[in-house]
């Protein structure tokens, strides 16, 4: 009887150990099921998963840690996120900023080239109708002086004009006042008091009249005064090339000008300004030209005029910068690059990282609960690598620093406004 009761005590204490080992073994197995085995996949291709840190396949970013477990369920990425489109929404947990308001020096940088002043473009003009007996320029950019002859023209006019003062100094050598009214005719009608002066000593009339330029520069036919004007007659190598328009025994008229003259010391620099630029130009602003014929060189000029008008194939406006050209002997045609000081500008402000530009708008990324929207805005000027905000934020949105790195090839050509 006592052995039974002893075999039965013995049995139960077996099986309460035998139990108490099984739970501690279930519970060592939970354990060990915790401690998973680290994984590292990409946050642009989430397909991607490596044991080991890294860099993707595919676009080369750096692998990032990839935490599971149920502790997380509740936390960091919603699934209502993940199943939204690609087109409209994004999620990362890149670094965010709000726009900033400061002031921010500015400076425009502008192309242009190197032109005549046409205020000191001079003429030489017939002041009467002949034929022209003699030409002392053979071809264009010739350089002539002030003072310089430049042809000979025969006059009926002239030479009919001489003859009359001849004959008043012959027979009525007393008549004061018809003698100086034919004198004042033929100085009217170009004569200088040098050649009236040796008519009247030789008592024989000139049947030539010289002409003289009073201008100091290069002669050019007075039709290639325009550029258009150039283009739709000739080529462009045949400006420099292509003869005079004017021949000996050719015929002007009275009024006629004959040949233009430029000065290459009196220019001017054209500006290509685009348009978004065009509120910060004002007149007698400081410019700093840099000239391709001499790079080494700063050449100092001020605004002196924006033309009011729009040039619709360049999308530009210019401006003119006059400065004195006989020291630099830059080229007529050159091109210069130009930094035109806008001084300081208090304006809402963003890295250029943080917008995108697709054309006709620019994009920003505005976070949004767990990611980013690709949300539409409104920019103005660019300076030290910001871009001015002029809406489409308020001053607590936040927005991500580097936009390129949440844009994809494909995605977000879907804008919120």
């Amino acid at each position: 009887m006592n052995y039974k009761i002893i075999i039965i005590i013995l049995s139960f204490s077996i099986f309460f150990v035998a139990c108490k080992n099984d739970k501690k073994e279930n519970h060592e197995g939970h354990a060990g099921h915790g401690k998973t085995e680290e994984v590292y996949t990409c946050t642009m291709h989430p397909d991607v998963i490596r044991n080991q840190p890294g860099n993707c396949p595919i676009c080369g970013m750096k692998l990032v840690k990839k935490e599971s477990g149920a502790n997380h369920a509740d936390e960091g990425v919603q699934l209502e996120s993940q199943l939204k489109p690609t087109n409209g929404f994004v999620v990362s947990s890149v670094p965010v900023m709000t726009i900033e308001r400061s002031s921010q020096p500015v400076d425009i940088e502008a192309l242009g080239t190197i032109a005549y002043d046409t205020r000191q473009i001079g003429s030489i003009s017939a002041r009467f109708a002949g034929r022209i007996e003699k030409l002392y320029v053979r071809s264009l950019y010739q350089p002539v002086r002030k003072g310089q002859r430049v042809m000979d023209i025969y006059s009926p006019e002239i030479l009919t004009a001489e003859q009359d003062l001849l004959l008043l100094l012959r027979r009525d050598p007393t008549n004061k006042i018809m003698i100086e009214a034919s004198k004042r005719k033929l100085m009217l009608l170009g004569m200088s008091t040098q050649q009236l002066g040796e008519v009247i000593s030789k008592h024989k009339p000139d049947f030539t009249i010289a002409v003289y330029s009073n201008y100091n520069g290069f002669i050019k036919n007075a039709e290639l005064m325009k550029d258009s004007e150039v283009k739709a007659s000739m080529g462009a190598s045949s400006q420099t090339t292509g003869e005079l328009s004017i021949k000996e025994g050719m015929y002007v008229q009275k009024g006629q000008t004959v040949f233009n003259v430029y000065d290459p010391s009196k220019t001017w620099a054209l500006l290509n300004v685009y348009i978004k630029d065009k509120s910060l130009l004002k007149k007698g602003q400081s410019v700093n030209l840099i000239s391709e014929t001499i790079p080494d060189k700063i050449i100092k000029g001020k605004i002196d005029f924006i033309e009011p008008f729009y040039r619709a194939e360049t999308r530009t406006i210019t401006a003119r910068i006059y400065f004195n050209n006989s020291v630099y002997k830059i080229p007529v045609g050159s091109q210069v690059r130009a930094t035109i000081s806008g001084g300081m500008q208090l304006a809402d402000w963003l890295p250029k990282s943080s917008v995108i530009s697709l054309g006709l708008d620019k994009v920003a990324f505005l976070k949004s609960n767990d990611g980013f929207v690709a949300h539409k805005i409104n920019t103005g000027i660019e300076a030290d690598g910001k871009i001015q905000v002029l809406g489409g934020l308020s001053a607590t949105d936040s927005v991500a620093v580097d936009a390129e790195y949440l844009m994809d090839s494909e995605s977000f050509i879907k804008t919120n406004n």
